[in-house]
């Protein structure tokens, strides 16, 4: 007996589009279903919370996830990857190439953390990178319904991709941002951000979504385009970027 999102605990965003809260590091994942096509955006920070929304997803739709957009390249969005075996996995330009030339630094961000150093090096160690690179934009045919993919980073790490949906029946297109958007705190600038960049990458995130449409952030509650502007000059002040 199938379930509904809301049961599983997800957040229903439109015909076909959830996302859902995951515990500890409170990121987000958001599913998209076509009548051909499952899409996952983001897997968690471990196989455990992998499997779990494998599980999750299965149990509302009755159908296994069949391609993956990961948002850019942090512990808390990826380590879950593994528990979709088969899967198609997509990401922007350069992203596999980094995963695979430091998993070290991923493991050590995961365990610095609090993640559990056992589950965390199990899952670097059968992480599975995007096959797929996204280096402008990318429509993925899911069956009734088309997703666009776009690499508008870099920003908060230098491989950030959103995923746009058209809300089903004429309603507003809903942009799954990763942490180029963050609502329960304030963005997380990391070693391996790019400052100067991030107001333009959010200006990108807004020419593809549009003023109507529900933005929704890697971490916190689902914003509109007036939090994003208003975060993105933020953003500009606080790194001394200067508007063009």
């Amino acid at each position: 007996m199938r379930t509904s999102w809301e049961e599983a605990g997800w957040e229903r965003l439109a015909d076909g589009v959830a996302r859902r809260r995951l515990p500890h590091w409170d990121a987000t994942v958001g599913v998209v279903a076509g009548t051909t096509g499952v899409l996952l955006v983001d897997t968690g920070s471990g196989l455990a919370e992998g499997s779990e929304l494998r599980r999750q997803v299965r149990g509302v739709l009755g159908r296994e996830v069949s391609h993956i957009a990961l948002t850019h390249p942090h512990f808390d969005h990826v380590l879950g990857t593994a528990a979709f075996a088969g899967v198609t996995v997509f990401g922007a330009t350069g992203m596999a190439e980094l995963l695979r030339r430091e998993p070290e630094a991923l493991l050590s961000d995961a365990v610095r953390h609090g993640a559990d150093p056992d589950a965390a090096a199990d899952a670097v160690d059968t992480l599975v990178v995007p096959q797929h690179t996204v280096c402008g934009e990318r429509t993925l045919d899911l069956g009734d319904r088309h997703v666009l993919l776009a690499n508008v980073g870099p920003g908060h790490s230098a491989h950030d991709l959103a995923v746009c949906v058209q809300g089903g029946a004429g309603g507003p297109e809903v942009v799954f941002c990763g942490d180029l958007v963050e609502e329960s705190g304030e963005p997380q600038a990391g070693p391996d951000a790019l400052p100067a960049c991030w107001p333009a990458a959010l200006d990108r995130l807004l020419s593809l979504g549009g003023e109507d449409a529900r933005y929704v952030p890697g971490h916190g509650a689902v914003v509109d385009a007036r939090f994003v502007r208003t975060q993105r000059d933020d953003l500009a002040r606080r790194f001394g970027v200067s508007p063009e």
